[in-house]
């Protein structure tokens, strides 16, 4: 069977679920660890995390981003 490529919409859609899968588990998260938290406490540490993970500062990869590389021979 032959497999259909997405469309550049559909990768989209399909990037932004994901997105807002990884709000989610990270909202679970923050619940878990700070059972007292009010809702107003957890948007800000959320907001807070999707600013600046750790480990992500200058994007999800290490090394360069893609537009400050050599292109490849």
């Amino acid at each position: 069977m032959e497999s259909e490529a997405l469309t550049p919409g559909q990768k989209l859609r399909l990037a932004l679920e994901l997105f807002e899968s990884g709000r989610e588990l990270m909202r679970a998260k923050i619940k878990r660890e700070g059972p007292g938290l009010s809702d107003l406490e957890i948007e800000q540490r959320l907001a807070a995390w999707v600013s600046a993970r750790p480990g992500a500062e200058h994007g999800d990869s290490s090394g360069l981003p893609r537009r400050f590389r050599e292109p490849a021979a």
